[in-house]
C-alpha cells in the first residue's frame, strides 16, 4: 500500500521554482518591472536554498544569467534549465510534490513530483507549453531522487493549502468550477485528493472572492495556513467595499472549522489593501494572503499601501523564527497574480 502526505509549505525545502518572464508572455516586451520582481525573489530565496529557473529558450537562458550575474544572488544556489512556457505562474503549472512510501514509479524514492493537468484556469489562457513543464523539469538533472507521476486530474497548486497533517483547505468555486470538474461532487473530488495527495479531510470554503481574480477563487488569495492551528485570511471592515459580504461569509465559515485536535483555529485577519485598478479602471486582486514561505524566511507581497507596515508586523509576530521580507508586487498584480502565484516550492527529500 502506498502512503502519501502533502507537506506543508513551512517544512524544509530543497528548491523554489520560477518560470522567468519573456516577451511572449502576458507582459509582452514591457517586462522590466516584472523582471525586477523576479530578481528580488531570486536574491532573497537563494540565500537559504536553491532557486531553479525555467528559461524559454537558449537566448532567454543567457539573458537570465546575465541579468542576475551582478546581483546579490548566491550564485551556486541558482540553477537554470530550458522549459518553453506560456507564462510565469509556477504555482499553478509547477509540480505538486508529495511524500510517499512504496512507490512503484521509482522504488526507494520518498517523494514524487505530481504532474496534474494544467488547463489555463479552465481554458481562459494559452497553457499547452506550461502543462509540459513538470515533465521537462523531472527529466532534467536538477531534482535527482524525486519520482515523477503524470496525473490526469486537473489541479493547480494555488487551489490547495496543506497543513502537512492530512488536512487540505480549498474553495468550492475553484475545484467545482464548470470548466474543471463540473460533473464531480465534493465527495468525488475528495476521493481524487485522497488518492493523489494522501488527504484525510478537506475544509471547503464556498464564499470569498476578489474582484479581478481569474482563477475562480484560488485559496492562496483568500486563506492560508500559518501553522497547523492558525489560519490567516483576507478581510475588510469597510461595509462599503464590494467584498465585504462575501469575505464576512467566508470568515463565518472559518470560525466553524476545527483543527486536527478538534479545537477552533486561531484566525488572523489580513486586511485588504486599498483598491488597485488597471488602466481600464478594473479592480485588481491585490491580497496579502499571497505570501511565500521558504527556508528560514517569509516573503510578503506589498503594494505601496499604508497597511504594508502593519502586515509586516503581523507576519513578524506570527513567524518569530523567520526573516520577514516585504517585496513590492504591483508589477505582478497587473496580470492578476502576486508573490505566491509566481513560485512553487520543492520540499526537501526525507532521509530514511
Amino acid at each position: 500500500m502506498i502512503e502519501k502526505r502533502l507537506p506543508a509549505e513551512w517544512e524544509h525545502q530543497q528548491a523554489l521554482l520560477l518560470t522567468w518572464p519573456h516577451e511572449g508572455g502576458a507582459w509582452g516586451k514591457d517586462i522590466q518591472k516584472i523582471e525586477q520582481l523576479f530578481t528580488e525573489i531570486a536574491c532573497a530565496v537563494s540565500k537559504t536554498q536553491i532557486v531553479i529557473i525555467g528559461a524559454h529558450d537558449l537566448t532567454h537562458q543567457q539573458h537570465i544569467l546575465t541579468t542576475i550575474k551582478n546581483l546579490d544572488v548566491l550564485r551556486d544556489n541558482v540553477k537554470t534549465y530550458l522549459a518553453p512556457s506560456n507564462d510565469v505562474w509556477a504555482r499553478d503549472h509547477g509540480p505538486i510534490t508529495v511524500f510517499a512510501e512504496n512507490l512503484d514509479v521509482l522504488p526507494g524514492s520518498l517523494a514524487v513530483l505530481c504532474d496534474f493537468r494544467f488547463t489555463g484556469w479552465g481554458g481562459k489562457y494559452p497553457h499547452q507549453l506550461d502543462d509540459l513543464i513538470p515533465k521537462i523539469l523531472a527529466e532534467s538533472d536538477l531534482l535527482s531522487g524525486y519520482a515523477y507521476q503524470s496525473i490526469p486530474f486537473i489541479l493547480e497548486g494555488g487551489a490547495i493549502e496543506s497543513d502537512g497533517m492530512g488536512t487540505l483547505l480549498t474553495t468550492e468555486q475553484c475545484l467545482r468550477s464548470p470548466k474543471r470538474h463540473a460533473n464531480l461532487s465534493r465527495e468525488q473530488i475528495e476521493q481524487h485528493l485522497t488518492q493523489c495527495l494522501g488527504t484525510k479531510r478537506v475544509l471547503w470554503l464556498s464564499e470569498g472572492h476578489l474582484a479581478g481574480d481569474d482563477t475562480d477563487g484560488h485559496i492562496d488569495t483568500l486563506a492560508r495556513f500559518f501553522n497547523p492551528t492558525t489560519i490567516g485570511y483576507v478581510a475588510t471592515d469597510n461595509q462599503n467595499d464590494p467584498h465585504f459580504a462575501s469575505l464576512k461569509a467566508m470568515e463565518e465559515t472559518l470560525l466553524t472549522f476545527k483543527d486536527n485536535a478538534g479545537h477552533p483555529y486561531h484566525l488572523v485577519k489580513l486586511p485588504l489593501p486599498a483598491p488597485i485598478y488597471d488602466k481600464e479602471g478594473n479592480r485588481l486582486p491585490a491580497t496579502y494572503a499571497n505570501f511565500l514561505l521558504c527556508n528560514g524566511q517569509v516573503l510578503v507581497p506589498l503594494y505601496g499601501d499604508p497597511k504594508d507596515d502593519l502586515i509586516l508586523e503581523t507576519f513578524r509576530h506570527h513567524f518569530p523564527d523567520r526573516v520577514v521580507t516585504g517585496i513590492d508586487c504591483n508589477s505582478a498584480i497587473e496580470q492578476y497574480g502576486s508573490l505566491h502565484c509566481l513560485t512553487m516550492q520543492i520540499p526537501a527529500l526525507i532521509k530514511r
